[in-house]
């Protein structure tokens, strides 16, 4: 696939998605049994409206069936599938177009997934893929029957091993997944992937302290504790729960964690990923700081009707009761953090926020920070 986005200035080739794979392969497999030809690509346009050029193999053909491959394309992601074959086989039927998963192909165990208890793991999308496929197919050589398709992945039962599948009620293969078709780098676990390198980095460095910063804002602010700790830390944007278990999984002695309070206020509610799809909390979290340190109902009212952290610190500064809140929520998130390391590291984090003229720390931040200088060389 030749089309690429950007990020952090660096151009990466997107990919296709399993279900992508599974739609191309039951498209060359449909036409080599309705015309004969020997095909080895398909044109396939997916949901998001990108058109593919996909090649396809291992064609084999017989009276009513016909069966090739398409090899997952991640393009520049780190994904797990890439690299595996994704196989088709497409018999002829009287009507319909009937859809399953074979050897590999993982089948649901619990209810509330895409799709029912008993299914192949083979979801909404691609099945709707497949269909357009097949139609489309059917359409350019006048066929008036249906089809059965069959997917299949060799290699998937081991790779599941390493997905979330198992813990999802997904048993004996992988997911035939993907609502767009494409595979664009930078998704959630190539980003959790890429705090790993970075922080596998500063450990061949010799840092036995892991710096982690939430974005930009954070390494400017760190900057003015030392140019050197701001040169070493490693960003991990909203993934702070990931980000600080590959800190333990690498060996790192002590973390600290540096971000804004807009951010990190989160933590004080032991939430780790700090996207706001995944969860918010910002206002509840600072409403039960402000009541433990004594503020009324109306107080209180004013912080859940606020929209951002800001306002929210605005009101508890005219009530009084700011400087009061800040330490207890400094002392949630030390605990929170404390939690999730479970005595393996020494943890801390600084939290800032320069309109409110604010900077806390918890108990062992600035001992850890001064360590990590020490021992930068």
């Amino acid at each position: 696939m030749s089309d690429y986005i950007y990020y952090h200035g660096k151009q990466l080739r997107c990919g296709y998605t399993t279900g992508s794979c599974a739609a191309a392969a039951s498209a060359a497999a449909a036409r080599a049994l309705l015309s004969g030809e020997k095909v080895t690509s398909v044109h396939l346009v997916t949901p998001s409206g990108a058109e593919l050029e996909i090649p396809v193999s291992d064609l084999e053909t017989a009276e009513n069936s016909a069966r090739c491959s398409v090899t997952k394309d991640g393009g520049d992601d780190p994904d797990i599938t890439s690299g595996m074959k994704i196989f088709a086989e497409v018999k002829l039927a009287e009507s319909g177009i009937t859809i399953d998963g074979g050897k590999g192909i993982g089948r649901v165990t619990k209810a509330g997934l895409d799709q029912p208890v008993g299914a192949a793991a083979i979801n909404s999308t691609p099945r709707k893929m497949i269909a357009r496929a097949l139609e489309n197919e059917a359409a350019a050589f006048g066929y008036k029957g249906g089809f059965s398709v069959l997917i299949t992945a060799p290699e998937g039962e081991e790779i599941a091993k390493k997905t979330f599948n198992p813990r999802l009620g997904i048993v004996g293969g992988i997911s035939v997944i993907g609502t767009t078709g494409v595979v664009e780098p930078m998704s959630t676990r190539a980003l959790v992937e890429t705090i790993r390198t970075e922080a596998t980095m500063r450990r061949a460095d010799g840092m036995d302290t892991l710096i982690l910063t939430v974005g930009n804002f954070s390494e400017r602010f760190i900057a003015r504790y030392s140019v050197d700790i701001a040169d070493r830390c490693v960003t991990c944007s909203n993934y702070i729960g990931e980000a600080v278990d590959i800190g333990i999984s690498l060996g790192f002695s002590s973390i600290v964690v540096v971000g804004h309070i807009g951010k990190l206020v989160k933590l004080g509610s032991g939430i780790f990923n700090t996207h706001s799809h995944e969860a918010d909390g910002r206002r509840e979290t600072l409403m039960v700081c402000a009541a433990l340190s004594g503020a009324d109902i109306a107080v209180l009212q004013e912080i859940d009707a606020c929209v951002t952290t800001d306002a929210a610190l605005t009101v508890m500064e005219k009530a009084g009761f700011a400087e009061q809140a800040a330490a207890i929520l400094t002392q949630r998130i030390e605990r929170y953090l404390t939690e999730r390391v479970s005595g393996q590291a020494a943890v801390g984090a600084v939290i800032f926020d320069e309109k409110h003229d604010l900077q806390l720390m918890t108990s062992r931040a600035e001992e850890i920070l001064e360590a990590a200088v020490g021992g930068i060389k």
